[in-house]
């Protein structure tokens, strides 16, 4: 049978059967709903240590099977596994379930080291099967037209990128696997410093980072609750990231700039300018608007999610996120350099 017969077989027999393993909040707000409405996939199952939580989501929103993750992973009638479990769980399970032969939609960090992101890729390899780095941003329309804007040689030479993403502080009802290192990883830096330094090097197309600097603040808990971090690039591009759990302001705050020798782009809102005959012009092409009024976060994880399933059929490309070893060798350094107080090379 050919690929595009198998996706055509898969299709007609109810779309892939997926299972999401972890019932946090993103898999409540995001990966189920999403998934549970898609005529094209069929969500069996969905699995979590905690079982009572799991059975309460699944009958909410008509889920059949309830499994533990252990059951998940190898479970020879499933075809793809989401990954929404603790930060340093990521790596083991995206293994076991490619080498059951899933196709892997994991969610971030791919894992919580360089080394560890590589193994699960060599698993990956050795599978055959897709393996999806949960960036949604990435799609999110208007970060894709600011990369083109840059990849186009529109904006010149850049020279510089800034990204941030700072989120509101909330209160805290009790402790949970986010505030103990060993389990997460980190703090701001690993739960909002990876998407967003992922996007300032997607724009650059990720060249090496050759040096950077990064200061750390934290408040009662072992983590750290904001980040800064320089960084400079094989050809000479300034990155600055700036992350923070504990923003005092009306609404959440994410934003990215560019700056070159002939053009610059910030958003949100997209704006886009170039130089021509001497004089700034703005080119900001038309963004499509969600469907249904939906917010831009959900709406990127929408299409991400979408582009997993048409992987998993055999319908789209989903190349392996070789570029995340990259991306988690620069957040260590960062801890480096934050623990040390000085400049540090990845």
């Amino acid at each position: 049978m050919s690929p595009a017969e198998g996706a055509r077989d898969t299709v007609e027999n109810g779309g892939p059967r997926v299972v999401v393993v972890g019932t946090g909040a993103i898999s409540q707000i995001v990966h189920v709903p999403i998934l549970a409405e898609r005529e094209d996939v069929n969500l069996v199952a969905v699995s979590d240590v905690d079982l009572p939580k799991a059975r309460a989501i699944a009958d909410r929103l008509g889920i059949p099977e309830v499994v533990k993750p252990e059951a998940a992973l190898g479970r020879p009638d499933l075809d793809a596994v989401v990954i929404c479990t603790p930060n340093h769980l990521h790596e083991e399970m995206a293994i076991a379930a490619l080498e059951a032969g899933k196709h892997v939609f994991v969610e971030r960090p791919v894992a919580l080291t360089p080394e560890g992101v590589e193994r699960v890729l060599a698993a990956a390899r050795r599978s055959g099967k897709s393996l999806v780095a949960s960036m949604p941003q990435r799609f999110r329309p208007e970060v894709a037209a600011l990369r083109a804007f840059v990849t186009s040689g529109e904006a010149g030479r850049v020279y510089a990128v800034r990204g941030s993403w700072l989120t509101r502080r909330t209160p805290r009802a009790r402790t949970t696997w986010r505030q103990d290192p060993e389990l997460s990883g980190g703090g701001a830096l690993m739960d909002l410093g990876v998407p967003s330094l992922d996007v300032c090097l997607w724009l650059l197309g990720y060249p090496p980072v050759k040096r950077l600097i990064c200061v750390t603040t934290r408040g009662d808990l072992e983590v750290e609750n904001a980040a800064t971090l320089m960084a400079e690039t094989d050809d000479g591009v300034a990155i600055t990231l700036e992350v923070s759990s504990r923003y005092f302001a009306g609404h959440d705050r994410y934003y990215a700039r560019v700056m070159g020798t002939e053009g610059s782009g910030s958003l949100p809102p997209l704006e886009l300018y170039r130089q021509l005959g001497g004089r700034p012009l703005e080119v900001t092409p038309r963004q499509p608007r969600p469907r249904g009024g939906e917010n831009p976060y959900m709406n990127a994880y929408r299409r991400q999610l979408d582009h997993f399933v048409r992987a998993v059929g055999n319908r789209a490309e989903a190349p392996p996120p070789e570029e995340q070893v990259r991306l988690m060798a620069v957040i260590q350094a960062a801890y480096r350099a934050a623990e040390a107080g000085s400049e540090v090379a990845p």
